[in-house]
């Protein structure tokens, strides 16, 4: 992974402006034209992360403008394994936008996505705005209004996830869709995030397995970090969405055909199908 120097945006503003836009055009073309980029770090860089969000939010604008309708975020990044082999030491965070859940009906589509890997999470429903006060773990926890099982769908624009730190947060942290269960707990009802098990199967591979404490010690801690980084954004997260709290285990590639199994203890199963390229 080559490396290049970052911009200073407070030395060269123009420059950065350019680099940020070029940047966004060019995940954004992947994006519309279903064809993986060159990473755009050789643009902006591979660490500095205040540029990397700056493309983000640009190329989320694209989106917005098409119609598109913020449901929620996602965190990545939240295994120390993932943030050893980026060479950080914090997660990142991406937009959910409505068109990205998928109904557990029908097949997912493969060839709308470029080369698609799933996890397994806990996601959370907010009852509440995380917008004011300290956002401690208490004020994160009394948000949450249940918790469900959720299959990631991850997706990079980069070719090969070739990506530094900044190419994911700059690609809406390697967003791709999602499902959730059907199956809701409160925290209230004594569910506790960081101890439920959880095994993914996928077809053709080995199972998956690990627990909440995979995401950050606590999908708890995960969820206070993004609400705390959201409102830094000026995009604080809201009542009503939801939130892809961090695998709880390894990513998989899912290929043509291949079906996908949640379980988590305490929220149940979810499963979801890919259809083939043919069907």
């Amino acid at each position: 992974m080559t490396e290049s120097a970052a911009l200073d945006p407070a030395t060269d503003a123009d420059a950065t402006a350019a680099a940020v836009g070029a940047a966004a055009e060019r995940l954004h073309t992947a994006l519309v034209e279903n064809r993986p980029c060159a990473p755009i770090r050789d643009l902006i860089g591979d660490r500095d992360i205040t540029i990397a969000y700056a493309v983000q939010q640009q190329l989320n604008a694209h989106r917005l403008a098409a119609g598109a309708v913020v449901v929620g975020r996602k965190i990545g990044a939240t295994s120390v394994a993932v943030q050893q082999q980026l060479g950080v030491d914090t997660p990142d965070l991406g937009v959910l936008f409505d068109d990205m859940e998928y109904d557990v009906s029908a097949p997912v589509d493969i060839s709308g996505l470029l080369q698609p890997k799933v996890e397994g999470e806990i996601a959370f429903v907010l009852g509440a705005d995380l917008v004011e006060g300290d956002l401690d773990l208490a004020q994160v926890a009394d948000a949450v209004a249940y918790a469900v099982a959720a299959i990631e769908v991850c997706d990079s624009r980069i070719a090969d996830w070739d990506i530094s730190f900044a190419d994911t947060v700059a690609d809406n942290a390697s967003a791709g869709g999602y499902v959730l269960g059907t199956e809701r707990r409160t925290l209230a009802d004594g569910f506790v995030p960081k101890d439920a098990a959880m095994t993914m199967t996928v077809t053709g591979q080995d199972d998956v397995v690990g627990t909440g404490a995979a995401s950050l010690g606590d999908p708890l801690v995960a969820l206070q970090w993004l609400a705390r980084q959201a409102r830094d954004l000026g995009d604080p997260l809201r009542a009503g969405q939801v939130v892809l709290s961090g695998a709880l285990g390894p990513m998989r590639p899912a290929a043509p055909g291949a079906d996908v199994t949640l379980s988590i203890d305490g929220l149940g199963s979810v499963a979801l199908s890919f259809g083939t390229k043919e069907s």
